[in-house]
């Protein structure tokens, strides 16, 4: 593939990139992405169904969303993509991964060093006594009744420890973020638009204090004038054509 040869030395002279993954990393496993004109946002009203005062309103609404996309998020599996980056953090060429996905795709991939800048579905957790489920405590749930799981302890809707709007990132895991990205010598950002702050602020800091930023992505983002590399093309392809190229 063009551009996988120029990439992949651009890695191997970094001696140890940092990635970051949007959701268009995991669409080739079947999960739609959000800001893409057949994304969840073209039909779904984020404040309606994503936001922290929606989720305080009517919980069970939010759930009546987030059921469907909890059990596709939890039968996921990893794609070329994913394995290609464990790949090469297993060969020195990639420090860590910052995600913005929910997914635990990198995980289940291998990849040892994952930010998640977002959180997770790998636990819900409970408002009112902090009690917190594991996602497969959640799904069981899930399976018993058609409404929102609810904590054992007091029958509180439980809340998915992913980050809605409205709410404030995981402090420790968007500093290691930014620190990561101002001690990389390459920021590779694979299938993210770059428009969600502060995570798309990661790449200033690559290049403010020296580094380079290469994007990976299907469609243009507001960064491309200042990539040293861009490749508008689906990231398992690319990242597959890297690996053929070391």
């Amino acid at each position: 593939m063009q551009g996988a040869a120029r990439l992949a030395g651009m890695l191997r002279d970094a001696g140890g990139a940092v990635v970051l993954t949007g959701a268009g990393i995991s669409t080739e496993s079947g999960l739609p992405d959000f800001r893409s004109p057949t994304g969840i946002w073209a039909t779904v009203d984020p404040m309606e169904y994503a936001s922290l005062s929606a989720f305080r309103r009517d919980p069970e609404r939010v759930w009546s969303f987030y059921r469907l996309r909890v059990e596709l998020l939890a039968a996921a599996r990893p794609n070329r993509a994913h394995l290609a980056l464990e790949k090469l953090e297993r060969r020195g060429l990639v420090r860590a991964v910052v995600t913005q996905n929910i997914d635990l795709l990198h995980g289940r991939a291998g990849s040892r060093d994952v930010v998640e800048v977002h959180g997770s579905i790998r636990t819900s957790s409970c408002r009112r006594c902090a009690r917190s489920y594991r996602l497969e405590d959640v799904l069981e749930r899930l399976a018993r009744s058609t409404g929102a799981p609810r904590c054992d302890a007091c029958d509180t809707v439980l809340k998915p420890d992913v980050v809605f709007f409205e709410e404030q990132l995981p402090a420790a895991a968007i500093e290691r973020a930014f620190e990561l990205a101002r001690e990389a010598p390459l920021l590779l950002v694979v299938g993210s638009s770059l428009e969600v702050y502060p995570v798309a602020g990661l790449p200033d800091e690559t290049l403010a204090a020296g580094g380079q930023l290469a994007i990976v992505n299907l469609g243009a983002t507001r960064y491309d004038r200042a990539a040293a590399l861009v490749l508008d093309a689906p990231a398992g392809d690319v990242l597959e054509s890297v690996l053929e190229a070391l």
